[in-house]
């Protein structure tokens, strides 16, 4: 092997190796203010050393020098010469240090200004003072250990003048030797691992996962291939069968009769065989799809990451703000081990920093405050972590003060996110979830920390943005618990598909509580939203089609119904039909035609050669929860009369909700000719029309309302799913006065079109 090959090689996975090691001396300084600081000390005892005897054999002089003095200051500790506190400070910013120095090899050989000012402060502390790096020779290519003399390579490479002037210590002069020996059982262990595992660019993880769910595709198609191959063998047969009935029934010389059984004991082989064959062939295509399906979840599972990787840096980080902020934090962490998917992993990490920031600085009083609470001086955060089906877990919980929901209506009012008659409505939760507001903070000053109003919004808006949902739990003087609930694989999903006319849509099963049919009696009306009743309590009842910007909505009886949930909230989203539930590989929406589209996750391909939208249940649930909230009803004067003209019923009755949350009065007509028989004998002060309607459209019905003198000053809006350019023209060319796109329908929406021309 190439001598300079073979360096960068060690070099990198020292770096590797060495970036792991750091993170594990980090967690175990942190824990020697606990009570399980002789096995912590032991710990990082072995961590130092084994970084030190490894810094030497590669010449590493600067992180070898630094390692010895956190070495004296460790021991200096153990003995009772300095403080607890003062040592894990001073080796914490030593930790800062070697981090830098692992990324920088120049300043590992040679040492720094740095790392000269960090020696210095190690050596104060520990009394033990270290002698200066002198001329380094770096080794041109560090040669493999050799089995039969493991200590002689350290001796080589390893800098004489690290060595210190004090008597001879096991620790200390003779370092490499037995640093062989201590380590040897670990490092046995370590090699066993390193063995099992290999470390493998995400990327390829990637594509990995992509074209494992395309196979997975693939021999779903397959699949069917045999049961179409299956079914062109059994009409085959039955032709077979028929012209065997007729050459029986037919009188033919007995030399055609000889070649007729002939043909039939053919026909029966055939038949035979192409039984054989559809059988072996299904069995390989079952066979296939197992192993395919098995690849997949094995790729899905490679992509897991231990969330340790994340959660180890916590305890440091904590330890930090709490200092700055003279309080005394124990973080406790649950299921460190569960994984999760490598592309969510900084997502995770940025808002469970959030969410750490948040609970030390909003959460947790000072230790005097806590003392007089009858509360203990050091307060406690716990991390738990847990898997319930495909969905990961993640409570962050604090027994601090919990949150005064007066005080955040106040707040609220006081940065003109709400008027006082709104804030003075809003329940509990809701008061509560005014944390996700963009912009809020209850810190009036701002601070390294808080008071920019940036925080809890974003938590909110990364969570969603994977798919997932947060809830959030206080108890005044008690604490606050917030819950992230996130997919723990992206690659592939557990969706129920389903049908919207002609196309097929998919739903995180995750997401989705039940299925059902809504018949007319379950149907009710709630703060003038229409509702259905699902295991005992009112469920918001919405047409996807219309929710989506589909014209109409579902024209049956008894539609089917999804009881999807996100959060706490609940809906009933009414759809065409049922296609099936699957595991599909979830794609990025590409071109322009679905990017950046509302409500939409991404795509999965299915094995009939359509491709599933998958939805994003956080957006329609947003839109849902926007329609159904309550508003203050209009004053009796401003009540309007308005006549709803939409041939599906369910797209009536949800925007039939929308205009009575506004206080307004609603008639229904099925089509433009009922409409416009009703406005030749009624009174009304707004008509809302749909497009597509038999009879007569509602392009053709604004036409022949404004074409009549008596009516024609009523003003007319246009819902409809047509949401291109000409189709707007095309409406206000006929008269409308408003023309808005049922996708993009909401309270506030109708609210200001009403408004503007009532």
């Amino acid at each position: 092997m190439d001598t300079e090959a073979l360096k960068k090689s060690l070099l990198k996975k020292f770096q590797e190796v060495t970036a792991d090691r750091l993170q594990k001396i980090q967690l175990g300084v942190i824990d020697l203010e606990k009570e399980t600081a002789d096995q912590a000390a032991d710990d990082v005892a072995r961590e130092l050393h084994t970084m030190k005897g490894e810094a030497r054999m590669l010449g590493l002089a600067a992180i070898g020098q630094l390692a010895h003095a956190a070495e004296d200051v460790l021991r200096a500790e153990r003995e009772g010469k300095t403080a607890t506190e003062t040592a894990t400070d001073v080796m914490l910013r030593a930790c800062d240090v070697l981090s830098d120095l692992i990324e920088d090899l120049d300043a590992a050989h040679t040492g720094s200004s740095a790392t000269e000012e960090m020696v210095k402060a190690l050596s104060e502390v520990s009394g033990h003072p270290v002698p200066a790096l002198g001329p380094v020779r770096r080794p041109a290519a560090p040669a493999p250990p050799k089995p039969a003399a493991p200590p002689q390579a350290p001796v080589t490479a390893a800098p004489a003048a690290v060595a210190t002037p004090r008597a001879p210590e096991p620790n200390v002069v003779p370092a490499p030797p037995p640093a062989r020996e201590e380590e040897a059982p670990n490092t046995a262990k370590g090699n066993t691992i390193a063995d099992r595992s290999i470390r493998v660019n995400v990327e390829v993880l990637d594509s990995l996962g992509l074209l494992a769910g395309d196979l997975l595709v693939e021999s779903a198609r397959g699949r069917l291939r045999s049961t179409e191959t299956a079914a062109l063998f059994e009409r085959f047969s039955r032709l077979g069968d028929r012209f065997l009935r007729m050459s029986e029934e037919v009188d033919v010389p007995d030399a055609i009769r000889v070649e007729l059984e002939r043909a039939e004991a053919d026909l029966h082989m055939l038949r035979d065989d192409a039984f054989r064959f559809v059988r072996r062939n299904g069995d390989g295509i079952e066979t296939l799809h197992g192993n395919l399906a098995q690849l997949a979840d094995h790729v899905a599972e490679a992509r897991l990451v231990p969330l340790a990787t994340v959660f180890d840096a916590f305890p440091r980080a904590v330890r930090d703000i709490a200092k700055t902020q003279e309080k005394d934090v124990d973080l406790v962490i649950e299921n460190a081990d569960i994984g999760v998917d490598r592309s969510m992993l900084a997502d995770v990490r940025d808002a469970l920093v959030h969410l750490l920031r948040n609970a030390v600085d909003h959460g947790l009083e000072s230790p005097d405050l806590r003392q007089q609470m009858g509360k203990p001086a050091t307060g406690r955060i716990r991390i738990r972590v847990r898997v319930d089906g495909d969905m990961l877990h993640i409570e962050v919980e604090d027994d601090g003060r919990g949150m005064d929901t007066d005080r955040l209506k106040q707040v609220a009012v006081n940065k003109r996110l709400l008027s006082p008659v709104q804030a003075a409505a809003l329940s509990e939760r809701e008061a509560i979830e005014l944390i996700f507001r963009p912009g809020f903070s209850t810190r009036e000053q701002v601070s390294e920390l808080s008071g920019r109003g940036v925080g809890m919004d974003v938590v909110k808006r990364k969570v969603e943005t994977l798919g997932g949902s947060v809830g959030v739990s206080s108890r005044q003087g008690r604490g606050t618990t917030v819950t992230l609930r996130l997919p723990q694989s992206l690659a592939l999903m557990k969706v129920l598909l389903v049908r919207l006319g002609d196309d097929v849509y998919g739903m995180p099963a995750a997401d989705v509580v039940a299925v059902m049919r809504i018949k007319p009696d379950d149907r009710m009306e709630v703060f003038g939203t229409l509702a259905v009743r699902h295991r005992g309590k009112p469920t918001a009842l919405v047409a996807l089609g219309p929710l989506l910007g589909l014209n109409g909505g579902n024209r049956f009886d008894k539609p089917p119904a999804v009881v999807v949930r996100h959060g706490d909230d609940y809906a009933a989203l009414v759809v065409d039909g049922f296609v099936d539930e699957r595991e599909v590989a979830v794609k990025p929406c590409g071109g322009e035609f679905l990017k950046g589209a509302p409500f939409i996750a991404g795509t999965a391909a299915l094995e009939d050669g359509r491709i599933a939208v998958l939805l994003h249940v956080p957006d329609i649930m947003t839109e849902v929860r926007r329609m159904a909230r309550p508003v203050t009803q209009a004053p009796a004067s401003r009540r309007l009369r308005v006549l709803l003209v939409d041939d599906s019923p369910i797209a009536r009755a949800t925007e039939g909700a929308l205009v009575k949350a506004l206080g307004h009065n609603v008639e229904e007509a099925q089509d433009g000719e009922e409409a416009y028989a009703k406005v030749q004998t009624n009174t009304y002060d707004l008509i809302l029309t749909d497009v597509q309607m038999p009879k007569l459209d509602g392009f053709s019905l604004t036409r022949r309302l404004k074409a009549t003198p008596s009516v024609a000053r009523i003003p007319v809006i246009i819902l409809s799913s047509l949401a291109s350019p000409e189709d707007k023209r095309r409406g206000l060319d006929a008269g409308a006065d408003a023309y808005l796109v049922k996708g993009e329908l909401g309270v506030e929406s109708l609210a200001q079109s009403i408004d503007r021309l009532t």
